[in-house]
């Protein structure tokens, strides 16, 4: 416990501020430290909590074509698959060329199939709509079920030898 005088000419000497701390406690408790860099260091931590942690969702696209090949279709389901468990929105896309425009049944076929086969990692965020010449489905991450903690174990009675 030092007296005002003594703990100001202390923060001179060492080229610091006095920081009162605590004005509730008594005495009141202060603190020799740079202010300027206290005050920066508060505003980058309160700026870089609420995002730093945060993953946010891009919006990934995997184009299909109506004459895809079972093989090819698969490849691409999985990578839409990966980008999903990432965390990441994934849109679906469906590319019509020349007269292929005149069946868009083939192309809601193509996405509804891709569809069953993402439902367990993804959900339809936007149906499968067409947007000139693509039929365009968006898809969101599932929501993931946080593991369950295991029940706590109620404690062993020992038996004692008696």
């Amino acid at each position: 416990m030092l007296p005002i005088a003594e703990a100001l000419a202390a923060a001179r000497e060492r080229d610091l501020d006095l920081v009162e701390v605590a004005s509730e406690a008594n005495p009141p408790v202060c603190r020799l430290l740079d202010y300027g860099k206290y005050k920066y260091e508060q505003s980058k931590k309160s700026k870089g909590t609420n995002t730093r942690h945060q993953h946010r969702g891009e919006l990934r696209e995997v184009r299909f074509k109506v004459k895809i090949g079972d093989h090819d279709m698969n490849l691409k389901v999985r990578r839409a698959e990966r980008f999903l468990s990432e965390g990441d929105k994934v849109k679906l896309s469906v590319m019509f060329r020349g007269r292929e425009i005149v069946h868009p049944e083939i192309g809601r076929g193509l996405l509804e199939k891709v569809r069953d086969q993402l439902e367990e990692v993804g959900i339809v965020e936007k149906p499968p709509t067409m947007e000139g010449r693509f039929m365009n489905m968006i898809m969101g991450p599932a929501k993931q079920p946080k593991p369950a903690k295991p029940a706590p174990r109620a404690p062993q009675q020992v038996a004692s030898e008696g």
